[in-house]
């Protein structure tokens, strides 16, 4: 069906959802969208892991070979330590402290890391991507991750990674596509509240759904967003767990003075998108320094070994099985073994959910901002769709069932509703009105 989409007589629209975590791409055409699945033996059907990595290859111009996605996390399984592996990068697009990447001594910037990305992506898509779309549709959240965040910066880099990709290039909010699917499930007029929890951002959208066959199908009320999500949630499993056993709240001897250990080397250690960066030669010989004069070396010598030996995608996937786990049993086993560490411990749901209530507040706060922005109380909303890898937690799930009511809730395609409302957002005659 795909091959449809590609005839150059037929226009046709793509919507991509460029997610902390993964990504989707959809093809709209003639009024219907269709995923993009992708091709090849690591490929997991429409669902493209967010990741880079890269490696050392003579065969190669400049002696560095690079993978994406899935065919990204299989190359450094196969050899972590000869490798540096990227994930979760969209979350310092707003970042104005983030400036580079230093990957084996060569610097990719936001956008060059995003171009690596997005070529790959089509190159694993099985021909589909091939022909350049009339229009490219990329999702964006409301409210950039990270401290401060410069949306004008992000913009520029959006910019940059996605020139030439397609002859139109719009941005319009991550939970307006995820509406747009939604709303074309309804048979009737709505009043609708879409909450997308990605991997950096909560972001929450309210539209005004007319019945169908309706002149103007979709009409956007208001939006609003936070910088707090499934990654902010994984942090605070790390903080737990882990980083107590590698230093956290440990101290150091310095000219005969206790100090504590910089809080720093832990907030990098639990961000993805600096994790990967701390295997580099000046932060190594740092931490070598703290070692020595530290109360606890043996502490700081497992944080060195998780870093040269590029454990950090095995450890937080251990941290993502747990929180996925929580999210169906009241307790679950976080495991861990590697670099010195070992880790095996029964957490609760009701610990998990403690962890996460100051998070959860501000969720909360969030979603009345975006009912206060579009002018409506939640009496007046008729449907809430909830999407998103972290919609699924329960804790999550609670806010709306006490809120709105469990009759008026809606889920499905947590990953891929996004992508499919955005491409058929690219059919619409009055797309500057969705955009962001």
């Amino acid at each position: 069906m795909l091959r449809s989409f590609l005839l150059p007589t037929v226009p046709r629209e793509l919507g991509l959802d460029f997610g902390t975590t993964n990504s989707v791409a959809a093809l709209a055409a003639g009024g219907e969208s269709q995923l993009v699945e992708f091709a090849g033996e690591q490929a997991t059907g429409a669902v493209f892991r967010s990741a880079l990595c890269f490696w050392h290859d003579e065969a190669v111009k400049g002696g560095k070979a690079h993978e994406a996605g899935p065919w990204a996390i299989a190359e450094y399984m196969e050899y972590p330590e000869h490798s540096r592996f990227l994930q979760s990068f969209k979350s310092v697009a707003a970042s104005p402290v983030f400036e580079s990447a230093n990957i084996f001594e060569k610097r990719f910037r936001f956008e060059e890391l995003g171009q690596l990305f997005l070529a790959r992506m089509v190159a694993h898509a099985g021909g589909a991507l091939d022909a350049r779309p009339d229009r490219v549709v990329v999702g964006r959240p409301v409210e950039y991750a990270g401290s401060r965040p410069d949306e004008a910066l992000a913009r520029k880099r959006y910019d940059a990674m996605f020139a030439g990709f397609g002859t139109e290039v719009h941005y319009v909010y991550e939970p307006l596509g995820a509406a747009f699917s939604y709303a074309s499930r309804l048979t009737e007029a709505a009043t609708i509240l879409v909450a997308d929890f990605g991997g950096g951002t909560s972001d929450f959208s309210i539209v005004r759904v007319e019945a169908p066959g309706a002149a103007r199908r979709c009409v956007p009320l208001g939006s609003a967003g936070v910088g707090i999500a499934g990654d902010r949630f994984d942090y605070r499993i790390m903080d737990q767990l882990v980083l107590p056993m590698l230093g956290k709240g440990g101290s150091y001897q310095s000219f005969g003075k206790a100090l504590e250990i910089p809080r720093s080397y832990f907030a990098d250690f639990a961000d993805w998108s600096r994790l990967a960066l701390m295997r580099n030669r000046r932060t190594l010989e740092e931490l070598a320094r703290l070692q020595k004069s530290a109360d606890d070396g043996v502490a700081i010598g497992r944080m060195i070994t998780v870093i040269e030996r590029e454990l950090g995608y095995a450890l937080y996937d251990a941290v993502g099985m747990l929180k996925r786990a929580l999210s169906a049993a009241d307790t679950a086993p976080f495991r861990f073994e590697g670099g010195g560490l070992s880790i095996e411990v029964e957490v609760a749901r009701a610990d998990f959910e403690r962890w996460i209530a100051p998070d959860i507040e501000r969720i909360e706060a969030t979603v009345d901002r975006a009912l206060g922005k579009a002018g409506v109380t939640t009496e007046a909303i008729d449907r809430v769709f909830l999407t998103g890898g972290s919609s699924l937690i329960p804790a999550i799930r609670a806010i709306f069932d006490r809120r709105f009511g469990r009759d008026r809730i809606a889920t499905g395609g947590e990953l891929t509703s996004i992508a499919h409302g955005l491409a058929l957002v690219g059919q619409e005659a009055n797309l500057g009105e969705w955009a962001a």
